[in-house]
């Protein structure tokens, strides 16, 4: 049955006994382990894989979580990159543009001195006696001295202009062009990162995708067992089972309404246990009878209930008595029945909560045969 609210467990005679015989078992090379219930050992050892995986999940999950936000951080990064590439290539034709119109602003200067320094080169070929006869008067020969000394002047000038001009293009193209470069390695940098983002986020959900399997697959085998389980539980009565719901005050369910009309394990009972389970019913049924029923909420499972009861003086047999809870100590929780009814033959009509793990009412008889069989301890209450 599922666990009651939990606090701690009590150490039990019969886990002590048990210890003191598998001692006595080992002292003479002999070891053996006995089951109780097959079907719940199974159950708790999918469920401790389900809960493992789970927990390992939660870690990838996280993980996952932060390649996501490494990878989307990158993206801002690889965008914001691109963007100043494409405005450094911009830059780059606009750089080019303006050396290409430079250089023909600059072949127009070379073609125009080129004209002056040829006019001049045959003026210089002339003696000064023949520049004066060629000129109309020493005025004449004055400017003309003053224009190739202007001409000179430019041509000086020009040459650099030029050679600034070129020099700076030059310059701006080289800055622009390994900025450019640069950019584009930290982009392949970031690239390279991002994928390695997504790799590492692409292994993490294929991990994911298996411990979901795993849990997946576990979780259709607990279903198996539990309907093995329950055909197990069945067999206590032999199959003949009347109620099989909450409240079933039609078919002798006392059980207080405010915790059979609400869903099971939601609320605490009065004795610091679970609602709609077998232990906090047969608790009500005790105090219902006018006897007192222990605070036992936190203090075990059912299977623990008979070991409780001893603790606390309350005799304990195989000899059922009506009015008598009955303890199954089979699983790993076990399982409490009240006793309506017990028969002069050894068999018993009880009733129970949660005998198939869905929180319902039943009533049955449990043939002598199986009380025996089961080894069901009753506690007088």
């Amino acid at each position: 049955m599922p666990k009651p609210k939990n606090i701690k467990k009590l150490p039990s005679v019969r886990l002590k006994a048990a210890i003191m015989a598998a001692l006595v078992l080992l002292s003479f090379g002999i070891a053996t382990v006995v089951h109780a219930d097959v079907f719940d050992d199974q159950i708790n050892d999918l469920n401790n894989q389900n809960s493992s995986a789970q927990n390992n999940l939660n870690e990838l999950f996280s993980q996952a979580s932060s390649y996501q936000a490494a990878i989307q951080q990158l993206d801002a990064q690889i965008a914001a990159v691109q963007a100043q590439i494409a405005a450094n290539e911009a830059e780059q034709t606009r750089i080019q543009g303006e050396i290409v119109k430079n250089q023909a602003d600059i072949d127009q200067k070379k073609a125009t001195i080129g004209a002056s320094v040829k006019a001049m080169y045959l003026d210089d070929q002339m003696t000064t006696i023949e520049q004066l006869a060629t000129s109309k008067d020493l005025s004449d020969y004055i400017d003309k001295e003053e224009y190739r000394s202007a001409v000179q002047k430019q041509l000086d000038a020009s040459i650099k202009e030029i050679n600034a001009l070129q020099a700076q293009l030059a310059t701006q193209k080289t800055q622009i062009d390994q900025l450019v470069a640069s950019q584009k390695v930290q982009n392949a940098q970031l690239s390279q990162a991002q994928a390695q983002q997504a790799s590492l986020l692409a292994y993490n959900q294929s991990q994911q995708d298996a411990f979901n399997g795993q849990i997946a697959a576990n979780s259709g085998k607990i279903k198996q067992l539990r309907a093995a389980q329950a055909a197990a539980n069945a067999a206590l009565s032999g199959g003949k089972v009347i109620g099989g719901a909450a409240c079933d005050s039609a078919h002798g369910d006392t059980y207080p309404a405010k915790w059979c009309s609400i869903a099971q394990d939601s609320v605490i009972d009065a004795w610091g246990m679970y609602n709609r389970e077998c232990v906090s019913y047969t608790a009500w049924k005790v105090y219902e009878s006018g006897r007192h029923m222990p605070y036992w909420g936190g203090v075990g499972n059912a299977n623990q209930w008979d070991d409780n009861a001893r603790a606390a003086g309350i005799p304990v047999s195989t000899t059922p008595r009506t009015g008598d809870v009955a303890i199954s100590n089979a699983g790993a929780y076990g399982h409490a029945l009240y006793v309506e009814y017990a028969y002069g033959d050894g068999s018993i009509l009880v009733s129970d909560y949660n005998q198939q793990y869905d929180g319902v009412y039943r009533r049955y008889t449990i043939p002598a045969a199986t009380v025996s069989a089961k080894n069901l301890q009753f506690i007088h209450f």
